[in-house]
Order: C-alpha cells, then structure tokens, then sequence
C-alpha cells in the first residue's frame, strides 16, 4: 500500500516519462557539478536532495571545504540567478530585504519607491549566517517559509524557485550569534562538511593550482527543475516507509514513551521534520533512479533532517553525548 498526494489522476505511463526526463536532468547535474567540486560526494548528495525537494539547507564545516565554492557551482549549473551575501554583525534587515526610498518627480510629487534587496534571487548563499545579529537572522524567517517578504505593509513576492543555502562555521563562537530554533527549522536539512579523502584532496591539489580552474557549466534551467520538483511531490510512499518516519521522528521526542529520549533530549522535532523526510526521501529516491522512497531513505537522511531540530539536556552533554549519538540509536529501530 503507498500513500499519494491529494491531485490530479496522472497514468502510469507519464510518471515513468517524467521520471525518465527526470534522471536525465539529474544526471547531467551530478557530472556538472563533479567537474568542480571533488570528492564530498555525500555532501552534493545531500545539497541536491534538498534543492530537489523544494527547501534550504545549513551547510556546516571549518573553513577552506568549499562550501562557497558548491554553492556557487550549483547556482550555474542549475541555471539559477543566485546572489551572495556576506553576513557580519552590522548587517541590517534592509540590507537584505531590501527598502523604500522616496522620490520626486518633475512637479515636486514625492512617493516611495521599493529597492529590492539580494533577497530577491532564486539560489540565496547565506555566508556565515550566524555572524550576523539575531534581528537580522529573522529578517530571512518569512521568506525562507512563505516566499514573499513584507516590507512598510506591502507584500513583495519572491522569484521562483527560491533557495536559501546557508553557511555556518562551527569553529569560531567570538562574535556570532547561535541561530534560533525556529530559523533552524526552516531548513530542510543539516550537512556536515568533513574533510575530503586522500584521494579527493590529491585530485585538488593538482588540478586546482594551475593556470586555469575547472569552469561550471549550466545544463539545467529554472523551469526543468521546478517541474522535478513538481514530479518528487507527486512520487508514492509506501505505507511501511511512512509508519518508519512517525515512529523515527516520534521517538525523537521527549514524552513518547522512549526512556533513552526522555533521559538525553531537552526538546524534539515537530510535524515540519516529518514533512521534511517525506520530501528528502523522496528526492533521494529520485536521486538514485528509483520511483519510491525506502526504508533505507530513512535511515541515510535521519541525522541531517533531524539533527537541528532536537537540543539534548544537560546531563547528557555533560555525559558527553550529541544529538548525532541520540540519532544513530533510534535509527537501529527503525
């Protein structure tokens, strides 16, 4: 048994169509980008899930791991108007939002006129998001979930599709400012940017120290990739992968009758986490050529969905723990 999105009756015929076109486009993405980027196969993995399911994602790592570097490939290769902003603490809201400013015209009639900000881009690269105040963070909360911005009482819509790409660096905690909750909720997933392999790292030395660097190429435009996201939100679940994401997501939660949960876990993910591994599930399993998502989904996408959505209590970060223990323990039940 799966279970569909309420929609419009589509045969069988022209789901395989769209998802043959789908893998197609795919694929052309994941050789795009894997002339730029070397190695962090994982990470692109996790960075097109979300893209491909219709979200934002924080991507965390130390400096020098090109986490600029994917953003800015992605952004070509999918065709995307991107934009970049470099957060600092002085950062303002209209910096971002954009503002109104007033004119007068040739009889001496003044009226204001709305600026837009770098907001206004399909593929926003959110630079060091935690280095700026919290005032400025949640400027970006209302567009990150409705996809429009208010600004003097007008609402301005945002282009579609609309990304958001955020970077974080775990490192430095002088002069930041820690995301709030329901920021960090916003987002899709959490990726983790480890160091690369020997093997990636040798392939960086030598062909990114010449004369010229490996260029991105654009294969993919804004309406191709609306329409694979169109196609993931119409893809089946089967009931036994939509009985292991409650029960996972659930489980996670203090309060549930899980007694590992309610001694480590201060507070767990609400129903948008749910909704976020439906969706990542899906993207994934269209990621990997397949048409449902599996058990197996799951288990791989757990700790980034889910790990910006718990906080651990005190005595279990004295004991040591993290988030990613609590999760790697309720995945083996799943």
């Amino acid at each position: 048994m799966s279970v569909m999105i309420k929609e419009t009756a589509v045969s069988e015929r022209e789901m395989v169509a769209a998802a043959e076109r789908a893998l197609a486009d795919i694929s052309k993405v994941r050789q795009g980008v894997g002339r730029v980027i070397f190695g962090q196969e994982s990470v692109v993995e996790r960075t097109l899930v979300a893209l491909l399911a219709g979200g934002h994602a924080l991507l965390v790592g130390v400096p020098g791991l090109a986490k600029t570097k994917l953003v800015e490939t992605l952004g070509v290769v999918l065709g995307l108007d991107s934009r970049r902003i470099q957060f600092t603490p002085d950062l303002m809201p209209s910096d971002i939002l954009g503002s109104e400013v007033m004119e007068q015209d040739e009889q001496g009639r003044r009226s204001f006129r709305f600026i837009p900000g770098p907001i206004f881009a399909q593929l926003l690269m959110a630079d060091e998001i935690n280095r700026a105040s919290p005032r400025t963070q949640s400027a970006l909360l209302q567009a990150m979930q409705e996809y429009h911005v208010t600004v003097a009482g007008e609402r301005h819509d945002l282009p579609a599709p609309f990304h958001v790409l955020a970077t974080q660096n775990p490192l430095e905690q002088e002069g930041t400012y820690p995301l709030p909750e329901a920021q960090l909720d916003r987002f899709l997933m959490q990726i983790d940017i480890l160091y690369p392999d020997i093997d990636a790292e040798r392939r960086i030395l030598v062909e990114t120290t010449g004369i010229e660097d490996a260029k991105a190429q654009n294969v993919l435009d804004p309406a191709q990739l609306k329409d694979i996201q169109h196609l993931i939100r119409r893809m089946p679940v089967p009931e036994s992968v939509v009985e292991a994401i409650l029960k996972l997501v659930r489980s996670a939660r203090p309060g549930q009758g899980n007694s590992e949960t309610d001694k480590h876990v201060s507070w767990g993910p609400g129903p948008r986490a749910s909704q976020a591994l439906t969706l990542c599930a899906r993207a994934r399993a269209l990621y990997d050529g397949r048409l449902a998502p599996s058990i197996d989904d799951i288990r791989a996408l757990a700790e980034p969905v889910l790990q910006h959505r718990m906080a651990l209590t005190f005595a279990a970060r004295a004991e040591g723990m993290s988030v990613r223990d609590v999760i790697a323990r309720l995945v083996k039940d799943v």
